[in-house]
């Protein structure tokens, strides 16, 4: 019983942490107590829910006992104050299975979900645009300090001192918790963009398998479609749903039974969700309609080149290639980079791509990001030059962070076993 509840537990923490967080942060003001009072209420469910049963709605009773819980606090710190009393006056706990109804008079800004409203509120552009994603991140996943920071390939202490001073600029400039009105939306769409799909990457990351992780990515989905209601003019809104609705269109052939990953070229493409990745290139297309391109139009083409292809040998990857060429000049970066080292080891041959990724190495730009040693080791393995691609594969096992991605180097590394020995 223990066991079936810590797992209803974590499940409602990556899907519910957000929701219990912007709720408390609607009723409060006050980021850091809506942070304590949601680990506070999931402190709780640990305790209770083994002796009362999980919930019918997990969500709408953490949401209750963290509000209730930041009431008391505001209660004994300010007895009484100014703060309390507009608290008191805020809406009453949502309908089970619910949380700001469509119907309820709060929701002046139209939208019936204070995640987004979270979203559009962290990217506030008071605040600079790694601040922006990074606290949006913090607040919406519960991700730690220390993951958000590997995140951004920053020291955890640098990462810290960002989310409290964006935090403090919300505070001390009364940033308001809302969708801003429809002349302000630009300004903020870049970073709420970024953020969506960060969180679907969240749950979409390799090894992150399982009803949890698939929760997580069906309510990034959810959102983007949310922001392209919102924004049925903005181009790169509609390129970000398509990516998602293509990337996850995939999903159920990147894991094998036994929970290990599964290359793109080795999937079973009959599992790949034909619908799902119908509806993503007429997303894209319709975007693309309107003669506007950007970074994730681009990404959402690469992800339609590949659905696509019946078969590995069918990848466009010429195409490919050039696209990533043009995203790295929309969005330079040495992850795009690396990616396009790749599409043109295929496109070109392995000797081409590793050049682009030796480059990259000597660099130092990518100093500590797993996949760098992995990518080359397997052009390496492509080049039959064994011996410094088992080197590869050996630092890229030693950085990679999740377990799903070390067996899966462990394989490869194994493969290249040969009857003399280990290369």
């Amino acid at each position: 019983m223990r066991d079936a509840v810590k797992e209803a537990v974590a499940g409602a923490w990556s899907l519910e942490w957000g929701r219990v967080v912007a709720a408390v942060i609607r009723q409060t003001g006050d980021w850091d107590l809506a942070e304590e009072c949601a680990q506070d209420a999931f402190e709780r469910a640990l305790e209770r829910w083994p002796r009362d049963g999980v919930p019918r709605s997990p969500g709408a009773w953490l949401t209750t006992t963290a509000r209730n819980r930041a009431l008391d606090r505001l209660r004994r710190a300010a007895n009484e104050s100014v703060k309390l009393r507009e608290a008191a006056r805020l809406e009453p706990a949502p309908p089970e299975g619910g949380f700001a109804a469509p119907d309820d008079p709060l929701a002046d800004d139209g939208l019936p979900d204070d995640r987004l409203r979270l979203v559009f509120t962290c990217c506030h552009p008071a605040l600079p645009l790694p601040a922006q994603v990074a606290l949006t991140l913090r607040t919406l996943t519960g991700l730690g300090t220390a993951e958000i920071a590997r995140a951004f390939l920053v020291p955890e202490g640098t990462m810290a001192q960002r989310l409290t001073r964006a935090k403090n600029k919300i505070r001390n400039a009364g940033i308001p918790f809302r969708v801003p009105p429809p002349e302000l939306l630009p300004e903020r769409t870049e970073a709420v963009l970024a953020i969506l799909y960060l969180l679907f990457n969240a749950g979409y990351a390799p090894g992150a398998a399982g009803p949890d992780q698939q929760r997580v990515t069906a309510e990034a989905i959810r959102l983007a479609r949310l922001l392209h209601g919102l924004l049925p003019g903005e181009p790169e809104a509609a390129g970000l749903l398509a990516l998602m609705l293509l990337h996850d269109a995939r999903a159920a052939a990147r894991i094998d039974a036994a929970g290990d990953l599964v290359p793109l070229e080795e999937q079973d493409r009959s599992r790949w969700d034909r619908r799902r990745a119908a509806e993503g290139t007429a997303v894209l297309e319709a975007a693309l309609a309107r003669r506007r391109p950007g970074p994730y139009q681009v990404q959402a083409a690469i992800a339609a080149c590949h659905a696509e292809a019946a078969r590995p040998q069918d990848t466009d990857w010429a195409q490919i290639a050039g696209l990533y060429g043009e995203l790295a000049r929309m969005a330079p970066g040495p992850v795009v980079e690396l990616n396009r080292a790749v599409a043109v080891a295929m496109a070109e041959g392995p000797a081409a791509g590793l050049a682009l990724a030796d480059a990259l190495d000597a660099s130092g730009t990518l100093a500590g990001y797993h996949l760098l040693p992995a990518t080359r080791a397997d052009l390496l393995r492509r080049l039959d030059r064994l011996p410094e691609a088992a080197a590869a594969y050996r630092t890229a096992l030693d950085l990679a962070p999740t377990e799903a991605e070390r067996r899966f180097l462990a394989r490869r590394l194994a493969g290249l076993v040969t009857p003399g020995g280990q290369a």
